[in-house]
C-alpha cells in the first residue's frame, strides 16, 4: 500500500458538476494511487448523530455537505475539514477512479488513463434508501439522475419509470377531467335574470 503518490496527481479548481472539484495535472497512468481520503475516526453511532445533525441543518440552510466515508463495520471516516482535499472530488455515475479500502485507510486510484485537465470523479455509492435526497449533476451519456452505487441502478430505474407511468396517467386523468368539466359547462342551461317589475308612479 502507498503511503503517498509519487507524483502530485491533482489540483483544485471550479468544476461543473459542483463548486470545486479535482483536476489532473498531469497525465495519470491507469491504477495509480492518487490521493488518500483522510479524517477523524468515529463509531457508526456518532457517524449517524453527525449525519441527522446536517441533514436539519441542510434543511434550515439549504446546504450542508456530508464527507463521511464508510471504514468498516464498526467506524467511518469524516473527511468534512480542510486537511482531506479528497473530500472536494466529486461524484460521477461514469467516473475515472474509483475508492478502496486497505489496512484502515481510504485510497483512491485511476481506473483508466486520464488526460492532463480532465476532472477526477468517482461513484460515491450511496445506498438507494436515500436516493432521493441525492440528484446527480455529473452530466454523464449514462447519468441516471441520482447518486447512488451502480448494483442499486437496475432497480432504481425500475423505480423512476413507474413513478414517470404515474405522473403520465396522473396528467391524462387531469386532462380528461378539465375536457369533462368543460363539456359539462356547455350542457348547463343558461339562466335568465329575473326581470324587474314596474313600479306605478305616485
Amino acid at each position: 500500500m502507498p503511503s503517498a503518490p509519487a507524483p502530485k496527481y491533482w489540483a483544485v479548481r471550479g468544476s461543473s458538476i459542483h463548486n470545486r472539484g479535482l483536476f489532473a495535472r498531469l497525465d495519470i497512468p491507469n491504477d495509480a494511487p492518487i490521493i488518500e481520503y483522510v479524517g477523524e475516526k468515529i463509531t457508526k453511532k456518532e457517524s449517524t448523530r453527525r449525519g441527522l445533525e446536517l441533514e436539519e441543518r441542510a434543511k434550515k440552510t439549504g446546504g450542508a455537505a456530508v464527507y463521511i466515508f464508510t471504514l468498516n463495520q464498526k467506524h467511518d471516516i469524516d473527511g468534512g475539514y480542510p486537511g482531506n482535499p479528497a473530500r472536494l472530488m466529486n461524484h460521477s455515475c461514469s467516473g475515472n477512479c474509483e475508492s478502496y479500502i486497505m489496512r484502515g485507510r481510504i485510497w483512491i486510484y485511476s481506473t483508466r488513463e486520464i488526460k492532463k485537465g480532465e476532472e477526477l470523479t468517482y461513484n460515491y455509492g450511496f445506498d438507494l434508501d436515500t436516493w432521493e435526497d441525492h440528484p446527480c449533476r455529473c452530466g454523464q451519456a449514462d447519468c441516471v439522475g441520482y447518486i447512488v452505487d451502480k448494483q442499486h441502478w437496475p432497480k432504481l430505474r425500475s423505480i423512476l419509470k413507474k413513478r414517470a407511468q404515474r405522473q403520465e396517467k396522473i396528467a391524462e386523468l387531469e386532462k380528461r377531467a378539465r375536457a369533462l368539466k368543460k363539456e359539462l359547462r356547455a350542457l348547463a342551461p343558461v339562466k335568465k335574470s329575473p326581470a324587474k317589475k314596474a313600479r306605478k308612479a305616485v
